[in-house]
């Protein structure tokens, strides 16, 4: 006898053998027993998710004359008679008899009734391949067919099939075999054949189906060519994918900012022949699975891999950090897309490897993230901060609207820097009302007199303003009484609410407060009434009064200025601003 490929020789051939389609085969069973059988059908759903075999099954069993749990019996005489060729069961494929000849071929045979069962099925394979003509010449026999004919329709592109041929079947829908099923089959046919294997050779064929029993049995077949076993080894190496434990080592080095160790892994897999894009799917799937096991509870459940394979995820995940896997992910997705428009696949692989790997040497929000959290864990950890090798900038000063660099930015260049609580916010935090400081002419008749230097302990470089500051709050905390601008008091309120837990949105309504100081009580004015509410209600009140309590403020109020105040202000700014060089006091 010729040989049988897996896929052939475990065809199901009842409803029972059907891997994880249940929702499909219980429509098709109650149908049968209670005796519903329709006219047309519509199988659609992946390949190699049992769609043409659900139908044999199907044909056979409304034929059957003792049907046993919906399924055919098999021994009857129309169950023999249709386990070889019949004409009562006519598989049309598509994709070769795609004309209108061969569906006007079909309406003058369904008249015929069956020879030897009740029905006479037709199961069309690969449906959507029919031109537009040859779904009008099946149309008219989908809407009105003989009493004796039923139609099964199978695709896996439903969206191509004419509205008019839907509206006339019955659909179900096809899912893809989770991969602790297609395992659990797997390992039913080996134990059949009697081929030992091991349960890491196992997953990894599953893996590779991605849902497809078909496809999973034929990378099956495969592997069992190559050795007596089914190893791990030897399923790797028919696939021309990477070893999981050098994935793990390239991965864990990448997340790690160890770009050497990183392509040195990645150079010892391509060495040996592995496509790069096979590598880049690896890479990716072992990133998926990093983040579920960083981010699920259940995750050894989730990723089903063996022991082994799921400490080595666990232990990546534990040492990477949850931004690092995001970033990692996005730009290797984005390499993946690349990839298929790039003549050197292998550079565009291995640069979004260095990207990942040097986060330092990229600029995006992502990359920062990334720093800072290593960052902080190294702090948390007592470590100290890294200094900045030599020839890089590892913290340039930034220069926000247009301002000259600081003094002290060159010192804070060469190391990290974490600004003191009580320090007052850089421009960058400050309230966006704030405009930049402006170097004014003298007024006539005056000289240039140096600005005094700041006392030690405080901050000589905090922000000015353009606005009046004669009036300033009493602030009484921890370095004791210290007289302070209602600006810059506001400045340190926002720099503290910024570090409160679950305080995004009352932050985000205090963004765009006015601060001033009225008998020694701190005033925060706007002309939104619907901010004016909100920060005056109970919850976001009782946590701004935390945070000047905190400050040595003892009293404020949110006070809400129509649109007539707002004008005024307005117009007292722009006259500052036009007499610049004289005085202006406002009585």
């Amino acid at each position: 006898m010729a040989h049988l490929s897996l896929y052939r020789k475990f065809r199901p051939a009842a409803f029972d053998q059907i891997v994880r389609q249940e929702h499909v085969v219980r429509v098709l069973r109650n149908q049968i027993e209670r005796g519903e059988v329709g006219h047309a059908y519509l199988f659609c759903g992946p390949r190699g998710t049992g769609k043409t075999s659900v139908a044999r099954i199907f044909a056979r069993a409304v034929n059957c004359e003792h049907p046993v749990n919906g399924s055919p019996c098999g021994e009857c005489a129309v169950c023999r008679a249709l386990s070889g060729n019949s004409l009562d069961i006519a598989e049309i494929d598509a994709a070769s008899n795609n004309g209108v000849n061969e569906m006007r071929d079909l309406r003058e045979k369904v008249q015929y009734p069956p020879v030897s069962g009740r029905y006479k099925v037709y199961i069309v394979d690969e449906v959507h391949m029919l031109t537009d003509s040859a779904f009008n010449a099946l149309l008219k026999t989908l809407e009105e067919p003989p009493a004796h004919a039923l139609f099964i329709l199978a695709t896996t592109e439903p969206h191509k099939i004419p509205a008019t041929i839907l509206s006339r079947c019955m659909r179900l829908d096809f899912k893809l075999i989770p991969e602790e099923d297609l395992e659990r089959h797997l390992s039913a046919i080996l134990r059949e054949i009697g081929k030992p294997c091991e349960p890491e050779a196992v997953a990894a064929i599953a893996r590779a189906g991605a849902g497809s029993d078909r496809d999973m049995l034929s990378i099956a077949e495969m592997c069992l060519a190559y050795g007596d076993a089914l190893t791990y080894e030897a399923v790797t190496a028919v696939l021309g994918t990477a070893d999981f434990r050098t994935t793990a080592r390239l991965v864990g080095a990448m997340l790690a900012a160890d770009m050497p160790q990183a392509l040195a892994e990645a150079e010892a897999v391509l060495a040996e022949g592995k496509s790069v894009g096979v590598l880049l799917r690896d890479v990716l799937t072992f990133l998926n699975q990093t983040a579920i096991a960083k981010t699920c509870a259940r995750a050894e459940r989730m990723l089903s891999l063996p022991k082994e394979m799921f400490a080595a995820v666990r232990a990546v995940a534990d040492a990477a950090d949850g931004a690092a896997i995001l970033r990692a992910t996005e730009l290797f997705a984005k390499a993946e897309t690349d990839m298929r428009y790039s003549s050197s696949p292998r550079i565009v692989f291995e640069t979004a490897l260095m990207r990942v790997s040097m986060p330092q040497a990229d600029r995006d929000v992502q990359a920062l993230l990334v720093r800072l959290n290593a960052l902080e864990a190294k702090m948390a950890a007592g470590e100290p901060a890294p200094q900045a090798r030599a020839g890089e900038n590892a913290a340039a000063p930034s220069v926000s609207r247009g301002q000259p660099p600081k003094p002290q930015a060159a010192e804070k260049s060469t190391a990290f820097y974490r600004p003191s609580p009580d320090e007052p916010p850089p421009l960058d935090d400050a309230p966006p009302w704030e405009e930049p400081p402006t170097v004014r002419p003298p007024l006539r008749g005056r000289t240039n007199t140096p600005a005094p230097q700041a006392r030690a302990g405080e901050n000589a470089a905090a922000p000015s303003v353009s606005r009046d500051q004669s009036s300033t709050l009493q602030a009484a905390d921890g370095d004791g009484a210290r007289q302070r601008s209602p600006e810059e008091t506001f400045g340190l309120f926002l720099r503290r609410l910024r570090k409160l837990p679950k305080s995004g949105v009352l932050y985000a309504l205090c963004r765009d407060l006015e601060s001033r100081c009225e008998d020694g009580k701190m005033v925060l004015t706007t002309d939104i009434k619907t901010i004016c509410d909100s920060l005056n209600g109970e919850h976001h009140r009782a946590v701004m009064e935390q945070v000047f309590s905190e400050l040595g403020i003892a009293a404020f109020e949110v006070r809400y200025v129509g649109s007539e105040r707002r004008e005024e202000q307005d117009g007292l700014t722009q006259l500052k601003k036009d007499f610049s060089d004289y005085p202006i006091e406002i009585k």
